[in-house]
């Protein structure tokens, strides 16, 4: 049997000297970040613990710039914005039990926003494993069992040579659609075990492509050819697979409406003709989707937030392409095309003929209207402003997070992301604490521009102790917080159903002083100066936190 080896690494003279003459002092720690860095990262994130010391002690003689946080959830959160800005596996480096398990929301939320996560968790010694009751610090009886639910994949290293083929199989695994958080877990002694295996020099970990099949991008580029009300729903998978200039060829050829989901903000420009924007939870837009006889339904499951709280319900042909398997047809019935949004676009393009529909556009323009003239019908100008305030301050290509907040909660339906992959949000699991931290992993990920976190004050608090990360390594942040005195959004959700809230009015800090103990420059402003003083911030080096005190409410909605 013969093997092709010309498409495999080669080594260099100096590599090849390498193998020969590993250095001495090295351990399963090195073999972590030399597998890390033959795989091409060059940031890692996390927090050290007692049985990762290994890992850690080898960044020191690795090149890779580490970005430690104050909490495992908040690095995890870095961690998943790292892998969204970027489309890179973002490695974190965690401790055993609590360590290990205090990242699990943050997994969460990459897991269901599709951000590649690669989660590097230390374990008990070796002896240890397979839940006997040793009473090593951190035991858990089957720490893994902790994670599988979340993860897209588990590997658990038992001995040094098999770090590097667990390392390799997990990227593979978190970079192939759709993208999502991985674990790895290797035991304190194999980390901490000289190892004498040659340097890591060359990784292949080449994620697998997920193409549509041909029969099925036949039938539904006969659907789309021949649709007299064709409209496309873009979700998320649009923006991971960063598809939105296949999505906008695809619409203007058969001229369909189209409207983003809000994991799918800045898949589709927001003031194009057939932009619908993002008013999913809004009953005008819904009944229009139900009207569609062809639904194209591109990186998307259609789940409680992007069917209007499962009201939506379809009267036409719905084709829905999906990485995630789980997903097809998992709302409603549909042409199910497992594939990466890019690839099936891409073919679709190719296959549908031209239709012109002029009416098009005018129906996106009236279905806009009538939302337009409810939203105005609340009186709710104050949240308006606030939201058009953020919108002119920050700089259209500057990546922005949001936290599970009132002005989030606006910003999904009423925001105008004007690029793909710029508006972020915890909307995917829908944890608290998700935005600053975030930002910090994203401004890691490019500091070249300014980022923006915009948080309430029950949320901030989550991740209050990340202003010193973001001091320590002079990221160039802004820190929005809408402080309301509390859980504003459970506020609303109480009064409405129970007449009375309990457990949402928060004491909390005086937030500008705060900052500034932490070496944060803050103010204070009002909706008025508001476009101005964060205008400011972002404009300036380093971190810095605007507190705007406001009473925000919500739109009525319009499931119920």
């Amino acid at each position: 049997m013969s093997h092709d080896h010309d498409d495999r690494p080669q080594l260099t003279a100096a590599q090849a000297a390498a193998v020969l003459n590993p250095p001495a002092g090295r351990n399963g720690g090195d073999l972590v970040v030399e597998s890390l860095q033959g795989l091409g990262a060059t940031t890692v994130f996390g927090l050290p613990g007692q049985h990762a010391l290994g890992m850690f002690d080898a960044l020191r003689r690795s090149p890779l710039r580490y970005v430690g946080l104050r909490v495992e959830n908040n690095a995890g959160f870095a961690a998943d914005a790292y892998g969204r800005i970027t489309g890179e596996a973002a490695p974190l480096l965690l401790s055993t039990g609590p360590g290990a398990l205090t990242s699990l929301a943050a997994l969460q939320e990459a897991a269901a926003a599709s951000a590649p996560v690669l989660a590097i968790s230390s374990q008990i010694p070796a002896a240890g494993l397979g839940g006997g009751r040793h009473g090593y610090l951190h035991e858990l009886r089957d720490q893994q069992a902790s994670v599988r639910d979340i993860v897209k994949s588990v590997h658990t290293v038992r001995a040094a040579s098999q770090i590097p083929s667990a390392i390799a199989a997990a990227w593979e695994s978190a970079l192939t659609a759709p993208h999502g958080p991985v674990w790895v877990e290797i035991p304190q002694d194999v980390l901490l075990a000289e190892t004498a295996l040659p340097v890591v020099s060359a990784m292949d970990a080449t994620p697998r492509e997920l193409y549509p099949r041909p029969e099925l991008t036949i039938a539904a580029a006969h659907l789309l050819s021949n649709a007299e009300r064709p409209v496309i729903i873009a979700g998320g998978g649009v923006v991971r697979s960063d598809a939105s200039g296949k999505l906008r060829a695809l619409a203007e050829k058969i001229d369909a409406p189209v409207v983003t989901t809000f994991g799918g903000k800045g898949a589709f420009p927001w003031e194009h003709p057939l932009s619908l924007r993002s008013w999913l939870e809004d009953r005008h837009t819904t009944d229009f989707l139900e009207d569609a006889d062809v639904l194209l339904v591109v990186g998307s499951g259609l789940g409680e937030l992007s069917s209007n709280y499962h009201t939506f319900r379809p009267r036409g042909r719905v084709i829905q392409i999906e990485a995630d398997a789980g997903k097809l047809e998992s709302n409603h019935p549909a042409l199910g095309i497992h594939s990466d949004a890019r690839e099936a676009l891409a073919d679709l393009l190719e296959a549908v003929e031209r239709r012109e529909d002029p009416a098009a556009a005018d129906r996106v323009r009236t279905v806009l209207e009538k939302v337009r003239v409810r939203i105005e019908a609340q009186e709710l100008t104050l949240e308006q402003q606030v939201l058009a305030a953020v919108r002119e301050a920050l700089p259209d290509a500057a990546p922005s997070f949001w936290d599970m907040t009132i002005l989030a909660y606006w910003a999904w339906s009423a925001f105008d992301a004007r690029h793909p992959n710029t508006m972020h949000s915890a909307q995917g699991a829908g944890g608290l604490g998700y935005a600053f931290p975030a930002a910090i992993g994203a401004a890691a990920a490019d500091p070249t521009k300014p980022v923006l976190a915009v948080s309430g004050d029950g949320g901030a608090m989550y991740s209050i102790a990340e202003l010193a990360t973001a001091r320590q390594y002079d990221l160039p942040l802004t820190w929005l917080i809408v402080d309301d005195g509390g859980y504003g959004i459970l506020r609303e959700y109480m009064t409405d159903a129970f007449g009375e809230t309990t457990g949402t009015e928060l004491a909390r800090p005086d937030f500008v002083a705060l900052a500034e103990s932490f070496g944060v420059p803050a103010v204070r402003t009002g909706p008025e100066s508001l476009a101005a003083d964060l205008g400011k911030a972002l404009a300036a080096p380093g971190p810095s936190v605007v507190v705007l005190p406001a009473l925000l409410r919500m739109f009525e909605p319009t499931h119920l």
